[in-house]
């Protein structure tokens, strides 16, 4: 008898697990569905409803959505916060600006800016980027090295924490100074600018920037497929443990320093990507790019989103970017009151973000509202179980 239940049991078991893997499998198929409706909405639709310059606007928030997600990568499931990632956000830019101010030159031709500070031979380290195909690679791997890099030297010795939001800070702090007096190398403050063509085309025509467009869109939903699949399995658990408990990880036989570093060192090639498109798109960049304000700035797009959720970071890049252009064209004298008042009311109200707020209240006041009821506080994922409902079942009989 003891035998027989112990099969009904195990069989049960089986059709749970199965059941919930169905359930998994149709919520990834939603999913999929809905991120091709979004991308079809803003590829096909957009373009006719935009005038050139909101588009062109709506593609630079789009490219700064790309950063956003490396940031909730690293703080919303690692909790670290990088208050530096405006250096890996300025180095992608560059490296892409580099190409972009070599490739209507002529060969052994220098920037215009070079000649103006008495330079006569291109620097060694700028040849490479006449080619399109290094300079693409460049954007991703210099961030992605460089964050690689600074994260072991900072997670071997275990520092995390505000120790770590100071060192990030540190960091742009030095590379800001760096660029910022490199006028021969950089020019200095004025940046990177001027661009004319990529790989022959115009830079600046209007169907160049409708590709540049498109190709950002791309980018950002292999961007959240790439930080969704890290996010949904084991390595995505191990994520939010080391943020929840470092020290339990360690006891249980993993190192968190491999897992903290890799993690880096993807955001860190996210945001340099992001900074690429963002040059594409603006026509400069300059060590502002690495100022600390606008590395905090990213932090609050993720905040206002709602942390640890990926929609949210790409929701509230977009929100608040949209919020501050309408603001400054209608308010120019006043706009930076508004938007420390949003800051204020997300912090305050919604601690977790537009969409933490819209899975915990949102959803139970909307359940409320046209359901006529409220959902059960206390465990109400139990009530739908369908393992409980079948032992609920033979209990009656």
């Amino acid at each position: 008898m003891r035998r027989i239940q112990t099969l009904l049991k195990g069989d049960r078991m089986k059709d749970a697990v199965l059941e919930v893997k169905g359930r998994e499998k149709q919520r990834l198929g939603l999913e999929v569905g809905i991120v091709i409706a979004i991308a079809l909405i803003l590829i096909v639709v957009m373009p006719l409803v935009l005038s050139g310059f909101r588009l062109t606007l709506l593609g630079r928030f789009l490219a700064l959505a790309i950063a956003a997600l490396g940031i909730d990568l690293i703080w919303g499931y690692t909790g670290l916060l990088s208050l530096g990632h405006g250096i890996f956000f300025a180095l992608g830019g560059y490296a892409l600006a580099m190409h972009l101010q070599l490739s209507p030159l002529e060969a052994g031709s220098l920037p215009e800016f070079m000649g103006l500070y008495g330079v006569t031979e291109l620097p060694w380290f700028w040849k490479p980027f006449d080619s399109f195909g290094f300079a693409a690679v460049a954007v991703i791997f210099i961030p992605a090295l460089l964050g690689g890099v600074l994260g072991y030297l900072v997670f071997r010795n275990r520092i995390k924490g505000v120790y770590f939001s100071i060192l990030t800070q540190a960091a742009v702090i030095v590379f800001f100074n760096f660029f910022n007096g490199q006028q021969k190398l950089f020019n200095g403050t004025n940046g990177l600018t001027n661009y004319k063509t990529l790989l022959g085309a115009d830079v600046n025509a209007s169907q160049s920037q409708f590709i540049f467009y498109t190709v950002t869109v791309l980018l950002l939903i292999a961007a959240y497929a790439l930080s969704r699949w890290l996010t949904r399995g084991r390595f995505g658990r191990l994520l939010v443990a080391i943020r929840d408990d470092e020290s339990r990880v360690r006891f249980t036989g993993y190192n968190p320093t491999g897992f903290k570093v890799l993690v880096f060192a993807i955001s860190a090639a996210l945001a340099g990507i992001a900074g690429a498109m963002f040059t594409l798109q603006t026509g400069i960049i300059s060590p502002k790019a690495m100022d600390i304000a606008f590395s905090i700035e990213m932090v609050i797009w993720v905040a206002v989103g709602g942390r640890g959720t990926l929609v949210g970071a790409i929701l509230g890049a977009l929100v608040v970017n949209f919020a501050r252009t309408r603001l400054s064209e209608d308010y120019a004298e006043s706009w930076l009151f508004f938007q420390g008042a949003l800051f204020l009311i997300v912090v305050t109200v919604l601690p977790d973000g537009i969409v933490g707020w819209c899975r915990s209240q949102g959803m139970e006041w909307g359940r409320s509202l046209f359901a006529g009821r409220r959902q059960v506080i206390t465990y109400p994922s139990l009530e739908e179980d369908p393992e409980v409902q079948r032992e609920r079942e033979e209990l009656e009989r």
